[in-house]
């Protein structure tokens, strides 16, 4: 699995956390996961191996999405790191979104996003 046009969303984290801690964003506006987010950070989350940079209370929960026209009624799904592999093998391509979690004070962030797939196109879904 070899992930291709990766973006990583770090700049804009820092920004929004020099930010928070300027008083020019609240933590209201920082914190503020949808309760389906959060829900996916519960039941389908990985942990990310990081405290939160907001609260420092709890480590922080990846969830991963995948979108693709390839993926038919699975785009828009929470996917685990493992079966990311599988799909790699078997659609053309996807992009995959991971956003940090926190689920006790509820900070979100795109963390990253990236493109899997074995670069073929495949037949229509």
């Amino acid at each position: 699995m070899r992930p291709r046009l990766v973006v990583d969303y770090g700049l804009a984290k820092r920004a929004a956390l020099a930010e928070l801690r300027s008083g020019s964003l609240t933590r209201d506006d920082a914190c503020d996961a949808h309760p389906y987010l959060l829900r996916a950070a519960r039941y389908h989350g990985e942990p990310a191996g990081e405290r939160c940079p907001v609260c420092r209370h709890e480590p922080l929960t990846h969830v991963t999405y995948v979108y693709g026209d390839e993926l038919g009624r699975y785009a828009g799904r929470v996917k685990a790191a493992a079966e990311l592999a599988e799909m790699d093998r078997e659609y053309g391509e996807f992009r995959v979104y991971v956003v940090e979690v926190c689920q006790s004070c509820a900070w979100n962030h795109l963390a990253k996003s990236y493109v899997l797939g074995h670069g073929e196109q495949g037949p229509e879904r």
